[in-house]
């Protein structure tokens, strides 16, 4: 007898494009309404969560999500600098412009880093295939 309930395996697999859609929607909208990088972020590190409660027994590389979020942080701390050291002015399109990049890397970034905590508590704390 499978673990995996049917239900929830279609319920989840019909819930994937919606909860990107919702975080996509919230990262590239963060600049003009409440939200932004970190909430997108989080919405969208749900749908790791979901992956495992759909397939508990898949491999997911965590060192390759530590790499990127690593790769993230580098090019958040990158932007900011490039720009004060080119003295680029920042009118009101290249700062609209500014505020979406930064969402964006923001946004990845938490979605990284929570999908990393969120594997490390299941498989090294939670008794996972991993132990």
């Amino acid at each position: 007898m499978s673990d995996k309930s049917y239900l929830m395996s279609h319920f989840i697999g019909f819930m994937y494009p919606i909860i990107l859609l919702i975080g996509v929607y919230i990262i590239v909208n963060g600049h003009q309404s409440p939200g932004g990088g970190f909430h997108g972020g989080a919405v969208l590190a749900t749908v790791f969560i979901c992956r495992y409660l759909e397939n508990p027994n898949e491999d997911l590389r965590i060192h390759s999500l530590e790499i990127l979020e690593k790769l993230l942080f580098f090019l958040i701390l990158l932007l900011p600098v490039v720009l004060l050291f080119n003295n680029i002015s920042m009118s009101i399109i290249s700062n609209k412009l500014y505020l979406l990049i930064m969402n964006i890397l923001i946004g990845l970034k938490v979605c990284t880093g929570l999908s990393i905590i969120f594997y490390r508590f299941v498989f090294y704390e939670g008794g996972g295939i991993w132990n």
